[in-house]
């Protein structure tokens, strides 16, 4: 909490659901108006990973947790993701706030598998997303 933002509680109860209860997609976080605490900007029961780029703000930071679905030769796999999208046309404190506040967030949603850092829309791509999963799982 280097930034003072508290997480509200609703935030770990939602990601409960989509880690344990597979009820969400996705889930993307944001900060309250006055920038002091973490909270739920949407929690989406069922999405396509297409719907979720749309989802990210183009001038805006937010946090956001994706259960990420890929195919191997073994099968379908299922991975927890956290985002961390920090847009080149955001704000210079927005970027510094959503920066300084993650670690408040992350640290409360155990059981995620990677942590992707992107500034623009090909570092949120699926391909790129997936070629990390990817490498990281073998």
């Amino acid at each position: 909490m280097a930034s003072g933002v508290d997480v509200d509680s609703e935030c770990l109860n939602v990601f409960q659901d989509l880690k344990l209860k597979k009820k969400y997609a996705y889930i993307v976080y944001k900060l309250s108006d006055d920038m002091k605490q973490i909270v739920i900007d949407q929690a989406v029961e069922k999405g396509t990973y297409e719907e979720f780029i749309k989802s990210l703000p183009k001038d805006d930071c937010r946090w956001a947790v994706y259960d990420f679905v890929y195919n191997t030769s073994d099968g379908e796999r299922h991975k927890i993701l956290f985002y961390s999208w920090s847009p080149d046309t955001a704000r210079i404190k927005s970027k510094m706030v959503y920066a300084a506040s993650k670690d408040a967030l992350r640290k409360k949603c155990d059981g995620v598998f990677t942590e992707i850092q992107c500034t623009d829309l090909s570092e949120v791509a699926f391909q790129t997303v997936h070629d990390k999963v990817n490498r990281m799982s073998a």
